[in-house]
């Protein structure tokens, strides 16, 4: 399913993810683990990833100005093991990074929802979701669609249905 194309439906679906995101954090079977890192500019690509059981979210991106910033990324695992959540985010809200390009994968599950924001929640403020034509989704990744995308990015959350063993 990709990301909600209408207006109101996309503002809905940013209320609704993060609140699913903490219920299905709290009932984790394994615990959810958030982990910070520093984004880097210099243009150079880098990528930072973790795992939690068969399940990876790795994000790849190139920056540029200013200096590293502090990130976090949060995986989390529902507890009947068939929903795997990322989430990667600056804590301060706001980058003020320019970001030429950015790619969140998950691997071991195919991706039920996903959306990338300009700007995250804090100190009152709220999430401001980049355009849908600013990124693109796939079954595996989220990713900066190529002469759309206006640098921005503060946040990337990716709901994926795990691979269901049948009896």
């Amino acid at each position: 399913m990709a990301a909600p194309s209408g207006r109101s439906d996309r503002w809905l679906w940013a209320a609704l993810v993060p609140a699913a995101l903490l219920c299905l954090a709290a009932r984790a079977a394994e615990e959810p683990s958030t982990v910070d890192f520093d984004v880097r500019p210099g243009g150079e690509v880098h990528s930072f990833s973790r795992s939690l059981g068969d399940y990876t979210c790795a994000f790849t991106y190139s920056a540029q100005g200013g200096t590293n910033e502090q990130w976090q990324m949060n995986v989390g695992v529902s507890e009947d093991n068939l929903l795997f959540s990322c989430s990667i985010w600056r804590p301060q809200g706001k980058s003020y990074l320019f970001f030429t390009q950015f790619k969140a994968e998950v691997k071991g599950a195919k991706i039920e929802h996903a959306m990338a924001y300009s700007q995250a929640a804090a100190g009152g403020q709220s999430d401001v979701p980049l355009k849908q034509e600013e990124f693109e989704i796939t079954e595996t990744t989220v990713s900066h669609r190529e002469g759309k995308f206006r640098f921005e990015l503060s946040k990337l959350v990716i709901v994926a249905k795990t691979p269901r063993d049948e009896l």
